[in-house]
Parts: C-alpha cells; sequence; structure tokens
C-alpha cells in the first residue's frame, strides 16, 4: 500500500483551486459537494489546493509555490506532482466508497466504482445513519467493546440480520437489539494455507481475516497475508493455548504437506 486512504472533513473551510476549463469545473464541483469553499491561491487559512492548470510548466510552478507554504496539493493528471489524489466515489451519504489507484489509471478506478454501485442498495446509508442513531442501545445491551463488535460483524454479515445488500435491513435494527442470540465468548477458527502467498486466499479466510479479534501465525507465512486481517486485531506468534482471548480468534498454520502437492 503507497498511500494513507483518509477521509477529510472540508465542510465550511476554504480550498485553494487554480485553473480553468473541465477539469478545474469537475474539481470545484467535487470540493462543493463535499461542503468545502473555494478560494484563491491568496488565501492563508487554506490548507489543501488542487492545480488543474493544462500548461505543465505553469501547473509545476504552481505546485511548488503551494507546497513551500506547506499544502497538501494535487495537480490534475500528474500524480508524480500530488500529495494526494482523488478517487472514484460511491456516494451512499453517510457511507461513501472511496476507490483509487494512487493515478494509475482513473478509467480502472471508474470501472470499478460502477461495478459496486450496482451492488450497493440506495437504503446502505440509511442502515448507517439507523445503526449511528442505536448506539447508545448497543452500548447499553453489549457493554464489552469487543463483544459489540462481534455482535454487530454477525449482523452485518452476509445473510444476517442487517445484511448491507439487503434493502430490507434498515427496518430489522429494534428486532436486532431485541434477538436473543448470544456468541460464544471465544470462537476458535483454524485455518490450514496451502500457501504463504495472499492472492491464494479463499474468500472465506479473507473474510475471517476481516472479522477476527486475534490472529496466531502459526508457521512462517507472509507479513502480505497476515496484512490482510483488520489493523487493530491482534498478533500472536505460535498456536493458541488453552486459555484463550475473548473473541473470535483465527489460528493461521502454513501446513507444509498441503503446500507441497
Amino acid at each position: 500500500m503507497n498511500q494513507l486512504p483518509l477521509f477529510i472533513s472540508i465542510r465550511g473551510k476554504p480550498v485553494i483551486l487554480l485553473g480553468e476549463g473541465d477539469a478545474a469545473d469537475a474539481k470545484r464541483r467535487l470540493i462543493e459537494r463535499a461542503g468545502g469553499i473555494c478560494v484563491g491561491e491568496d488565501n492563508a487559512k487554506a490548507r489543501i489546493a488542487f492545480v488543474a492548470i493544462e500548461d505543465r510548466g505553469a501547473a509545476v510552478d504552481a505546485a511548488a509555490r503551494l507546497k513551500s507554504r506547506d499544502l497538501l496539493v494535487n495537480v490534475v493528471d500528474q500524480p508524480e506532482l500530488c500529495d494526494f489524489t482523488t478517487p472514484a466515489i460511491v456516494n451512499r451519504d453517510p457511507l461513501l466508497v472511496a476507490i483509487g489507484t494512487g493515478g494509475a489509471s482513473a478509467g480502472l478506478a471508474k470501472m470499478v466504482r460502477q461495478a459496486i454501485e450496482r451492488v450497493l442498495p440506495a437504503t446502505v446509508g440509511e442502515l448507517a445513519l439507523r445503526l449511528q442513531s442505536m448506539r447508545d442501545q448497543m452500548r447499553a445491551r453489549w457493554p464489552d467493546g469487543a463483544d459489540r463488535r462481534r455482535q454487530l460483524d454477525a449482523a452485518l454479515a452476509s445473510g444476517g440480520m442487517l445484511d448491507p445488500l439487503d434493502p430490507n435491513s434498515p427496518g430489522r435494527i429494534e428486532n436486532w437489539l431485541d434477538f436473543d442470540g448470544v456468541l460464544p465468548a471465544s470462537n476458535v477458527v483454524v485455518i490450514d494455507l496451502r500457501s504463504s502467498d495472499p492472492e491464494d486466499l479463499t474468500l472465506r479466510t479473507a473474510r475471517l481475516l476481516g472479522q477476527a479479534d486475534h490472529i496466531f501465525i502459526d508457521g512462517p507465512i507472509s507479513d502480505g497475508l497476515v496484512n490482510r486481517a483488520r489493523a487493530d486485531a491482534v498478533r500472536h506468534v505460535g498456536a493458541p493455548g488453552s486459555n484463550l482471548p475473548s473473541g473470535l480468534v483465527i489460528h493461521l498454520r502454513l501446513r507444509h504437506e498441503l503446500a507441497n502437492d
């Protein structure tokens, strides 16, 4: 990963925009949709800037001036000059899905965005808002943060009561909070890997890694594969013992007899 994805709040804040034409107009619409205020280069309060100048020499000079003021700068169609890039966006406010290629191919990002647009129902934004409004009730029902996250993960899983791809999920939140289903304090899933290559992961393994609270790394397993797990999942070396941590525990094993098949 060569870039750190971030969502920056610019509502009511100045954003420098330099240039004219279609590219500048597109950036202006993007800034204004996010609630930002487009301003000129002389604004001293801005912290980010967009340069949409067609002449490369002029664009390079403008970027250098802005960077000398410690601004973060995006230069249209010049990824090597950019401190940040703008992704293709799937907007299901307040849910936003951002697809970026680090400036490698805007066309590819657009096609991936269109594929996601076809999958995500319009109600997924409503689901996000309903979950936000129910935070106090969820904390009261599951005071422990890890338990709360596991319950929510189970509900949001494919086929779960709050499956994001089901357009009827927003209407089931109250029923979910009243549901008597109880997850175990700890759940261990052993995954025997045939290879340490992250490209060889099955969809099931990738999903479990995204849900795990603890990862036990048993064998010479690459960082690239382990990093497919959640960033806040706790990493352990070796096999789990009898005193298991709470939550979903993944025991990753690299089986030599499988790897050598």
